[in-house]
């Protein structure tokens, strides 16, 4: 029980599920025929809010997502002292150019603040904080971005586990310089590097020195961070990254629709042979997961590429018997393991390694749901193998993990009773998931507590 209370700490009030205990998902009555309009990118917002939070002066963000990681960002920044208004789903900041105050934060799962924070606060040249995360945050690997930033000055310490949060900054500055870095693990940590180095007392030079699980994430840093004025160099490989002295100047930014949540509206037509039009977002972002749009439609599927949406139709068969790399939209695993037991043959994942280390150790954890569902599962070191069956109704745990619960969601479009424990956990990146898919004619079940 104490597990569970201090992971539901993690939830912010911009959760619509507070106090519900499992929800009930069911086929809907009639086809899934629809159109949806997608909150915005968890991944852009966190980055343009720290970015505007370090310029000196006021910035306008439109679009951002408000959703659990959101708001514990924009939380831990206004004891910062910056001055935030949210406005719908506009953000109106007023940055201090890096000067923060000292104090306590809590940053609950938020996986992109986790690495984030660390070294905008570090760049600053006074100032204590202590950093405390959610249970299943404080069970991932910090190490690697820290590391970094301790070769670059940064006095940064381990408050309980090494590796780990709860963290303890002291603001000393950072130092320019060569610095190598893995980005095998996770892409935030090079992120977490590049956002604060404009504000370094010299050039710095980030040279990977093995691989990086997503690139996409990385040039979206790299993207937001020039929009913002910072002064950088790189190549189409990312082997090295040079980010030199400059500050980020106040913008007035829109920003695009979270692709990765997208997906899982449109598997869900896929699914279900239905039709869904995602009405605010195109196949030209650049965010990585909506290539997950070309595997469907390896599926079967009908897709519609518009100047303003995309729309996915279904067929009533879907297309399996074929083997994938998923490193680079490594999100979508879970979406498509989850609807993989209904095409007509095995469906093999690989390259996704790294993502035993995100929320939740996440191909076993899809592993053993999809057991427990009675589908016959391979777990690999670096993916699994799906064979088609008939899943049956079971209480599915999401350990604390937004995609799974909404991966595993969609198999009850066609299963009766599926039940999803502990579905708050949707809010970090999709608050109102269960509503939208209500509202396209699923048949939800909220049971309380």
């Amino acid at each position: 029980m104490e597990k569970r209370e201090f992971d539901v700490k993690a939830r912010s009030p911009w959760t619509p599920l507070s106090g519900v205990k499992i929800v009930v998902v069911s086929p809907s009555k009639k086809r899934i025929d629809g159109s949806v309009t997608i909150p915005g990118s968890k991944s852009l917002t966190n980055r343009a809010l720290i970015m505007g939070a370090l310029a000196s002066g006021k910035s306008k963000i439109t679009g951002i997502l408000k959703s659990d990681d959101s708001y514990w960002c924009i939380d831990s920044l206004i004891k910062l002292g910056i001055k935030i208004d949210i406005q719908d789903e506009t953000a109106y900041i007023e940055g201090k150019g890096g000067k923060w105050e000292s104090g306590s934060l809590y940053i609950g799962a938020a996986g992109t603040i986790a690495r984030f924070l660390p070294g905008a606060l570090a760049l600053s040249n006074n100032g204590t904080w202590m950093i405390e995360a959610s249970e299943s945050m404080s069970k991932r690997p910090i190490s690697p971005l820290i590391d970094a930033l301790k070769e670059l000055g940064a006095e940064i310490e381990y408050l309980n586990n090494k590796g780990h949060y709860p963290l303890s900054i002291k603001g000393m500055g950072l130092a320019g310089g060569d610095v190598s870095m893995s980005g095998k693990i996770s892409s935030q940590y090079i992120s977490g590097l590049l956002i604060p180095a404009p504000y370094a007392k010299g050039s710095i030079t980030v040279n990977i020195k093995d691989y990086i699980v997503q690139h996409s994430y990385v040039f979206l840093t790299l993207q937001l961070m020039e929009k913002f004025g910072a002064n950088v160099e790189y190549d189409n490989n990312l082997e090295k990254i040079v980010i030199h002295p400059s500050h980020y100047t106040p913008q007035d930014l829109e920003l695009e629709a979270d692709a990765s949540t997208a997906c899982y509206f449109l598997a869900l037509a896929a699914l279900t042979n239905g039709k869904i039009r995602i009405e605010n977002l195109t196949y030209e972002t650049k965010q990585p997961d909506i290539k997950m749009v070309d595997i469907l439609e390896k599926m079967g599927c009908k897709i519609t590429k518009g100047p303003s949406f995309i729309e996915l139709e279904g067929v009533s068969q879907l297309k399996g018997g074929f083997e994938i790399s998923m490193r680079e939209m490594s999100d979508q695993t879970l979406t498509l393991a989850a609807i993989a037991p209904f095409a007509d043959g095995p469906i093999t994942i690989k390259d996704v390694e790294h993502i035993r280390h995100h929320e939740s150790n996440r191909i076993s954890v899809i592993c053993e749901s999809l057991t427990k569902l009675g589908i016959k599962v391979e777990e690999f070191r670096d993916g699994l193998k799906v064979c088609p069956g008939n899943p049956k109704p079971a209480l599915l745990n999401t350990h604390d993990d937004h995609r799974v619960a909404m991966s595993l969601a969609l198999i009850g479009s066609k299963v009766e009773g599926i039940r999803i424990n502990d579905p708050g956990c949707v809010s970090k990146t999709c608050p109102d998931y269960f509503g939208i898919l209500e509202n396209l004619g699923l048949n939800i079940r909220r049971i309380e507590q």
